[in-house]
């Protein structure tokens, strides 16, 4: 069945075949472009902060200003510290909600529209600092409703993948095509940088009208499974329904039913949640412990922790290739994450050291963090949607993927939020919390490890590949 799914047998002609590889390939190309889009609208936040609430100690006071407040005459009304930490976290608590939808309705219009919402919302944003307008309930409004529009995106993008990809490279293919999180962060932390010192505002609308724009793009373009394929002008009719039934999710199959699903979902989503705790944490806080810390420019800060993303792609591949290589998706996992928890210390206290030591430590501390939180949410979460007892109801991956993120995304809301209650004590006490955070991550996985070992033991052998 396995190879059906790759490789249907009814693509014997050699330019079908090459057909198919053709539409498999433009559509894993279509989905990275697009996510990367999804995460590159989602940083300027992190990158403007630094804009919007500032030492103002530290800068020139025009002569003519008349000021009451010493502390806060250059910050952006109304964002004060405990704003900016608020906008951060309310876009990570309802993808489970969306991913429901998503396997209801078309993928390819579901992601079109959230995509060209979340481009207008981003937008928006931004042109609060054209029109000058300084009212919380605007900003909040503009950031909620983008926060929603956001979670559109990975349930989807995933199901996409797994609709066209079986589960023999899986974890390989997934751990490169994940690398759109990394690649979309460090580009909006580039395009963000630009902006941030003389127009915040463009460090907005830049980034939404490109997210708009892979809108129209995917209206225009995704094939969002192999039924599309399958059912078109290019197969011999007398093949079609049978490889509809075999390879699509097309035919309707029988609903969902949670019950079925094993304990490892369970497992898997209460260790992405601490996983990605840790990953949201950097990916809001790191520009600003990096300029607090270093003592860095906010572009130059913006600049050097898009290497904690570098690391985190070389990460997602490594990870991918482990777990293929092994078929322990779960210690694969474990062992990443038991290894970040000392380098995040040692990054806190030696990191700051010189220029090659940051370079080396935010490359390792990438790779260990955001390895098993990419596997996790990809190959994983698609190897447990496709799962045998779920009867061939390939439009469950979405809802399986959003269980999983979902659980994740309350961990990416409690991460930055709870780093800005922290750090007034000092950022010592930051990273033992991501720390303590990593251990909860690796210590649900425990059973899974050991019933992997276990496998490789000889007492229950697994298949490798």
């Amino acid at each position: 069945m396995e190879q059906e799914l790759n490789h249907p047998p009814s693509l014997k002609n050699p330019f079908i075949s090459c057909l198919f590889c053709r539409y498999r390939g433009f559509t894993l190309f279509l989905t990275f472009l697009f996510y990367t889009a999804y995460h590159l609208s989602r940083k300027p936040i992190s990158i403007v902060k630094s804009e919007l609430h500032r030492n103002c100690s530290t800068v020139i006071r025009p002569a003519d200003l008349n000021i009451t407040d010493n502390a806060t005459w250059c910050d952006w009304a109304p964002f004060g510290e405990s704003v900016t930490e608020l906008f951060e976290t309310q876009d990570h608590l309802v993808s489970y909600f969306f991913g429901i939808f998503g396997e209801r309705l078309p993928l390819r219009y579901y992601l079109s529209a959230g995509m060209l919402l979340s481009g207008l919302f981003t937008c928006l944003f931004g042109f609060g600092y054209y029109w000058n307008i300084h009212s919380i309930w605007y900003y909040g409004f503009v950031q909620a409703m983008n926060g929603l529009m956001q979670t559109t995106g990975w349930p989807a993008v995933v199901a996409c993948v797994g609709n066209w990809f079986g589960k023999g490279k899986r974890g390989f293919i997934m751990g490169v095509w994940n690398s759109h999180t990394s690649v979309g962060n460090i580009l909006g932390s580039l395009i963000a940088g630009v902006f941030v010192s003389s127009a915040w505002g463009m460090s907005f609308i830049v980034p939404g009208i490109i997210i708009a724009s892979t809108g129209i793009l995917c209206f225009f373009f995704l094939v969002e499974s192999k039924c599309f394929f399958i059912g078109s002008k290019h197969m011999n009719p007398s093949h079609q329904f049978e490889m509809l039934v075999k390879a699509c999710s097309c035919v309707q199959m029988p609903k969902l039913n949670l019950l079925q699903f094993e304990r490892g979902v369970v497992e898997f989503s209460l260790c992405l949640l601490f996983a990605k705790l840790v990953s949201y944490t950097f990916l809001y806080w790191l520009p600003l412990y990096i300029s607090n810390v270093a003592h860095f420019e906010a572009k130059e800060a913006g600049d050097m922790s898009t290497l904690f993303d570098v690391g985190g792609i070389m990460g997602g591949i490594m990870a991918g290739l482990v777990s293929d290589y092994t078929g322990g998706r779960a210690t694969t996992c474990g062992v990443m994450l038991l290894a970040a928890a000392p380098m995040l210390f040692l990054y806190n206290y030696i990191g700051q050291r010189s220029i090659g030591t940051t370079i080396g430590m935010l490359l390792l501390c990438g790779g260990l963090v955001n390895g098993p939180y990419a596997l996790i949410t990809t190959a994983v979460s698609a190897d447990l949607g496709t799962h045998e007892s779920l009867r061939g109801n390939a439009r469950a991956l979405s809802t399986v993927t959003a269980i999983i993120d979902g659980t994740g995304s309350i961990g990416a809301a409690l991460g930055p939020l709870l780093a800005g209650l922290i750090s007034p004590s000092g950022w010592n006490n930051v990273f033992y919390m991501l720390i303590s955070a990593d251990v909860l991550a690796c210590l649900f996985l425990s059973r899974l490890v050991y019933k992997e070992v276990k496998g490789w033991c000889g007492r229950a052998p697994r298949q490798r590949g």
